[in-house]
């Protein structure tokens, strides 16, 4: 074994010799012996070797990570943390993750980690237990095994360690695990937050990635951001930018900026460094990875009004819209969400308008994510609004309508509601585009879709309905589809969103003489005349307008019998 550890291990040609003339079976059994001396010999040897991903493999199919686990109960910190840098090596698979766990490792492991603070070879081994756990962290039950064996306490003294060796495993440790909620709420409430921000101004860029990165998960929480904040966390990753150079850095940095700009003041702090230009400089010849929060970032930026104007003067809006024709689904879901927002500035529409970003957006409701095909409808909506000569454009497009047709027929909730939305706003005082839907079959599939409990999609469902109403003839339609008794469910909603756009809808149907009697029937009156008090003028009109129409065809039967 000395012999072997003067050759060059790393080179996979020794690797693959030692495996192929079966040295790594005799390695494997010197671990099942009693002799220190030679376990820690042999896993000094495994501990170089076990780096390929060939070897990993071999080790687990020879039962490997059965011999390697029991060696961590041995005290004596050196032959520990041997034997879980190697386990850190073969864990990097699912199946050698699930037997360390199955072995009992994942409790050794974090036994490793309670080390006393003047032991250098402790803290070795603690450091060895850390990397482990890094690797074994990939599986969302070694996850749950980690903290019910008490490990993010532990984690959480090893992050105040100077040693930045210990810190990278420790902090890729949290910042795996961060992507479950008990341990975001752990790593909040056992103070570890203020570690991570200034681990965000460490020397080293390693550090500095899995700080960045843990606080991308972390910064879920509204909590969090505000902890962020305090300890002065925008600030740090307001320079992180400027190292533009390591995309690793880079995509850590912007996905924490993303999140904590979640949170308006963490945008206001961010302002003030600049980070909104930096942003949009970063939006060309950049790693995909990189844009996707980039995008997201500006996204939550352009919520500020005044930012909108400035995105598009800096050149974001054409990026944003040359960025529609790529295949990455989660970056054009954060691109058309960012141009939606943009588009509601009416500046940065004309470029919109000038790039054909109509055509492009609408294109991405072919895109087979049912998330792309939401988002995009989401975005088809302020430019629909704002855009100039937009109904002649939208009936250019070859297809375009009959595709809404076909997302009509959508499973996903989100699909339909933002489909509906989009009817709405085409709909809207266009009585030619209300004819081109009819003839496409636009009544029956909105029709049955009413029976629907989101509440979202109930809105803009109702909303739609009520526009396709303007065409008379889609009214005694709707009511022969079945759609009038499901709408009057609505109004007995909680959602005051909802009740705006049903009333809409119940009035227009009201205006057919079956649909009223449906809605009567189905005890409309009594929740549209609590609804003729709302503080919305608009609301209350609709609502009085139904019963009115009601009210009207009650008389004139009476009337009728009377002169009978």
């Amino acid at each position: 074994m000395c012999s072997l550890m003067e050759l060059d291990l790393q080179q996979e040609t020794f690797q693959l010799a030692i495996r192929d003339l079966g040295g790594l079976d005799v390695l494997l059994n010197i671990l099942d012996t009693k002799e220190i001396r030679c376990i820690i010999g042999a896993l000094k040897i495994l501990r170089v070797v076990s780096q390929s991903a060939q070897i990993q493999r071999f080790m687990v199919k020879m039962r490997g990570v059965q011999s390697l686990v029991p060696l961590l109960d041995i005290t004596l910190p050196e032959l520990q943390a041997l034997a879980a840098d190697t386990l850190a090596n073969v864990a990097k698979f699912r199946k050698a993750r699930r037997t360390v766990r199955h072995c009992g490792g994942i409790d050794k492991l974090v036994r490793l980690l309670d080390c006393a603070p003047g032991s250098e070879l402790g803290v070795e081994a603690a450091r060895c237990g850390a990397l482990a756990l890094w690797s074994c962290s990939r599986s969302t039950r070694n996850k749950e095994a980690i903290r019910r064996a008490g490990g993010i306490p532990l984690l959480g003294r090893l992050l105040h360690s100077p040693h930045v060796d210990m810190l990278v495993p420790v902090i890729g440790t949290l910042q795996e695990c961060a992507s479950e909620e008990s341990y975001r709420d752990a790593i909040r409430s056992e103070g570890m937050i203020e570690d991570l921000v200034k681990n965000l101004s460490s020397r080293s860029e390693e550090l500095q990635m899995h700080s960045a990165s843990a606080i991308f998960k972390c910064a879920e929480d509204e909590k969090t951001r505000d902890l962020i904040h305090q300890f002065k966390g925008p600030q740090r990753l307001a320079l992180l930018l400027s190292k533009a150079e390591n995309k690793q850095l880079l995509a850590a940095a912007t996905g924490a900026i993303w999140k904590c700009s979640l949170s308006q003041k963490n945008v206001t702090k961010f302002q003030e460094f600049h980070v909104l230009e930096k942003l949009v400089s970063l939006m060309s010849e950049q790693p995909e990875e990189v844009l996707v929060n980039v995008v997201a970032a500006l996204g939550e930026f352009a919520k500020i009004p005044s930012n909108k104007a400035v995105i598009g003067r800096s050149g974001g809006v054409e990026r944003l819209v040359r960025l529609l024709t790529g295949r990455n689904q989660a970056l054009l879901v954060n691109v058309t969400r960012t141009l939606g927002v943009c588009a509601t500035d009416m500046s940065n529409m004309v470029i919109i308008d000038q790039l054909d970003g109509l055509r492009l957006v609408w294109s991405l409701l072919k895109n087979p994510s049912p998330e792309v095909q939401s988002s995009a409808a989401w975005a088809l909506c302020p430019i629909i609004q704002n855009g100039k000569d937009v109904g002649e454009s939208m009936r250019r497009l070859i297809g375009g309508f009959q595709l809404l047709i076909k997302l009509l027929k959508s499973t996903n909730n989100q699909v339909l509601a933002s489909v509906c939305a989009v009817i709405a706003k085409i709909t809207e005082d266009k009585e030619e585009n209300v004819a081109l839907l009819t003839d496409y079959g636009v009544v029956p599939l909105l029709a049955n879709l009413t029976s629907t409990t989101d509440e979202r999609l109930r809105r803009h469902l109702a909303e739609a309905i009520a526009y396709c109403c303007v065409w008379s003839q889609n009214r005694a339609a709707f009511g022969n589809a079945g759609a009038v008794a499901p709408l009057v469910r609505y109004v007995k909603s909680d959602n005051g969103a909802v009740h705006e756009t049903t009333v809409v809808a119940l009035y227009q149907l009201s205006k057919d003489v079956d649909n009223c009697v449906s809605l009567h029937s189905n005890g409309v009156v009594q929740p549209l005349l609590e609804l003729m008090g709302h503080d919305d003028e608009g609301v209350a009109f609709m609502a009085a307008g139904c019963v009115r129409n009601i009210r009207m065809l009650a008389n004139a039967n009476k009337l009728s019998k009377w002169i009978d």
